[in-house]
């Protein structure tokens, strides 16, 4: 044997292929088994799923895939790696952050499934209620109606039958009304039953605001025109800007009010009974100052 070579004999060469090729298999053998338990990669004991990668590169081509694949695998090995280089450097002052956020988390998760066991009906006579004991917090800051709101081209015929269908707007005239709209209307909207804004209303009209004001004030028929359109909107019930807003309309708003006092008062409620249980089973202990 030459000093600096290693030989083999042939046994012993056989021997190390052998031990080579097992250390290969297995090697194989536990990448293919984290692959098929769903891990794609891992790093210091935390793992990728496969599936969490499959979900974000499915459907992509074969070499898209790869590259997104890649980065995602890159952007979370590096996030782990930064969060524990970052974890060497915290102070009193963090951690006692971490802990108040994490006390935080907790106790709104705990109070959401307390609250999540609470009646959630408000009923109307309540609602009535808090609308005759509040009625000066709903004043309206801007005018509300219901109505027919139509549009249809200048010089668009059978308009003095349409104005007294319109005035009417009885079962038998809104079908008259529809008819008309299918057939010559532009723009046809129906809201009755629904409270529509002053600014909702000008997002339809081409008028100013303190005329649409005026024209509320003084007309159950408003009209207004174009180089192209005609626009008419037939008010069926109005309140206007500085009167008091029909309950219909804060019903909502109070239904959530209530809700909210209701909700406040039950967690008050037991945070006062987990207090008085600490103090009357002793697990709780105040001690008085001396003098």
């Amino acid at each position: 044997m030459k000093r600096g070579i290693l030989t083999y004999t042939r046994p012993a060469l056989k021997a190390a292929m052998f031990i080579a090729a097992a250390v290969l298999l297995t090697g194989c053998d536990m990448f293919r088994h984290k692959r098929q338990s769903g891990i794609a990669a891992e790093l210091n004991g935390k793992t990728l799923s496969s599936a969490e990668l499959w979900e974000l590169t499915s459907g992509l081509e074969p070499e898209d895939s790869a590259r997104v694949a890649e980065q995602y695998i890159r952007q979370w090995a590096t996030d782990i790696l930064q969060y524990e280089k970052a974890a060497g450097y915290k102070s009193a002052e963090t951690e006692a952050m971490v802990e108040e956020y994490r006390r935080s988390l907790y106790m709104h998760e705990y109070e959401q499934r307390l609250l999540s066991q609470m009646p959630q009906t408000v009923h109307d006579t309540l609602v009535e209620q808090f609308y005759e004991a509040h009625k000066k917090e709903f004043v309206l800051t801007e005018s509300i109606v219901k109505g027919i709101l139509m549009v249809f081209p200048n010089g668009a015929p059978k308009q003095d039958k349409l104005r007294k269908w319109l005035g009417a707007h009885d079962e038998e005239n809104m079908e008259k009304i529809e008819k008309y709209a299918y057939q010559y209307a532009t723009g046809y909207e129906l809201f009755t039953d629904d409270w529509h804004t002053a600014n909702q209303i000008l997002l339809r009209l081409p008028t100013s605001t303190d005329i649409l004001q005026e024209q509320l004030k003084k007309h159950a028929l408003i009209e207004v025109q174009d180089s192209v359109s005609t626009y008419w909107l037939q008010v069926t019930d109005k309140h206007v800007a500085g009167e008091l807003m029909p309950i219909d309309m804060a019903r909502n708003e109070i239904k959530k009010i209530i809700l909210t006092e209701r909700q406040k008062g039950y967690l008050d409620s037991r945070r006062n009974a987990l207090y008085e249980d600490a103090l009357r089973s002793k697990k709780l202990k105040i001690y008085e100052k001396n003098d």
